[in-house]
């Protein structure tokens, strides 16, 4: 029998099939609103006060949330496709089965939100601010991420395939199943915070003098 112990668990993540969808009329959503079901293309949604608002089963074309301010607002069973927002507030936000593809975000200000089965793919992300977030099913596939921050964050089932990650900040993480296998990692905070993470014989490797300097091991 092939030894397993020790390997992450993959990200449980399921296909998002959306009923038929209403277009968007141009109305600006309301704090608290809850739209179900619309489609919201090419929609710029820029610095507009969107606290709490609850987006279920809707799709979002193009676009931008550019300075919107997104603060515990819930994505729910939603798709994000090439939308261009520099700079992402939603602190305190909630992302439930959503996919985010083909999408430059600049500054995602998302630090103490909850994700459960989301999925990165063909993204560019500048600074990702997940600090002190929940993380459960989620993953990165062919996405190049400046800085993702995962300071004080609780990782379940985080994977990555085909991504490079400029530094990657764990102080004070707690990760279970965490797939680093699949990253280019150039530089990493924190290390101590990589318990119950898997990374590969290369990544050992380049990491090597960093697990001497947090060990205070001289290498000479």
């Amino acid at each position: 029998m092939r030894e397993t112990r020790g390997v992450s668990a993959a990200p449980k993540i399921r296909p998002i099939v959306l009923p038929a969808l209403d277009d968007w009329d141009g109305a600006a959503p309301l704090v608290d609103d809850e739209r179900e079901a619309e489609r919201f293309a090419d929609a710029d949604l820029s610095e507009l006060e969107l606290m709490g608002v609850r987006f279920a089963e809707c799709e979002f074309v193009g676009g931008s949330m550019h300075d919107a301010d997104l603060r515990g607002a819930r994505f729910v069973e939603t798709v994000i496709t090439r939308t261009n927002t520099p700079v992402l507030r939603a602190p305190a936000s909630s992302w439930r089965d959503v996919s985010i593809e083909q999408s430059r975000i600049g500054s995602g200000e998302l630090y103490e939100s909850n994700w459960q089965g989301v999925r990165f793919v063909h993204c560019k992300l500048g600074y990702l601010n997940l600090r002190a977030s929940e993380l459960r099913d989620l993953e990165f596939v062919d996405c190049t991420i400046d800085e993702l921050d995962l300071g004080g964050a609780t990782a379940v089932r985080l994977a990555f395939a085909r991504t490079s990650v400029g530094t990657l900040d764990v102080t004070r993480s707690s990760l279970g199943d965490v797939d680093l296998r699949g990253a280019e990692l150039a530089g990493i905070r924190g290390i101590g915070g990589l318990t119950g993470a898997t990374i590969s014989e290369y990544q050992l490797a380049e990491l090597a003098p960093h697990f001497a300097t947090h060990l205070g091991i001289v290498i000479a």
